[in-house]
């Protein structure tokens, strides 16, 4: 063998022991590491190995978990729906039982003078401030229903600039040409609009006068409070 090759081959000899004592450096290095922290490597390994599937598995219960949540979500909004539409029908409900008593309130036996009731007046605010919906019902409770002619006349009683005023409907209405409402029905009428209260006015009752003329003369009076609904009652219509 030449001398260049026993060279190669000694040099080679010389690199393969510097690699095992760097092998055998490192591998008695992380020995004496885990050894210093109390690591088990063989754990350490398994530990290593295990890893990926466990943040495999993590992954999956958070897909789940959202999916769950998703569910629930959608649970709770049907769940919503139902309660709204069963609060819904009771409303219908209650509303159906109220006109039914109404109805029923207009056979009721009695004469002119104990059946000609008036059901005061329902006021139902608007979007623009002052303006408020109307209603009125006057009916007729008796066994026999002869019509009723006459007029209604209606006030709104209040404070304005620290006085005590008082305004007919028709001033603050557009829909009355006059204070005197004619009156024709048999069992009931409703007399409805929308009236605009004027600015700095502020209403505190509500005067409502009948005068009859057929089938008999009568004059009936009622003040009502001003009160405001969020709706009108299902009476009348």
């Amino acid at each position: 063998m030449r001398s260049w090759q026993r060279r190669m081959v000694l040099l080679l000899l010389l690199l393969l022991l510097a690699a095992g004592i760097l092998a055998a450096g490192v591998y008695l290095g992380q020995q004496q590491a885990y050894s210093r922290m109390g690591i088990d490597p063989q754990r350490y390994r398994a530990m290593a190995e295990a890893l990926p599937e466990a943040q495999a598995y993590i992954e999956e219960l958070k897909r789940q978990l959202a999916a769950a949540d998703i569910r629930h979500e959608v649970d709770r909004a049907s769940l919503e729906l139902v309660r709204q539409d069963l609060a819904h029908q009771q409303e219908q409900l209650a509303e159906l039982a109220e006109g039914l008593r109404f109805y029923r309130s207009l056979m009721a036996p009695g004469d002119i003078a104990q059946g000609f009731s008036l059901r005061g007046i329902e006021l139902v605010p608007r979007d623009t401030p002052g303006r408020y919906a109307y209603r009125i019902v006057v009916q007729q409770e008796a066994r026999k229903h002869d019509t009723v002619r006459g007029d209604l006349q209606v006030y709104v009683q209040g404070i304005e600039g620290g006085e005590s005023l008082r305004y007919e409907l028709a001033e603050i209405t557009a829909d009355l040409e006059s204070n005197q409402i004619p009156l024709r029905f048999r069992y009931f009428q409703a007399i409805e609009g929308e009236l605009d209260l004027p600015e700095g006015f502020q209403p505190q009752t509500i005067d409502v006068e009948a005068k009859l003329s057929s089938p008999r003369k009568l004059v009936i009076e009622q003040r009502y409070p001003w009160q405001v609904l969020d709706k009108f009652t299902h009476v009348g219509k």
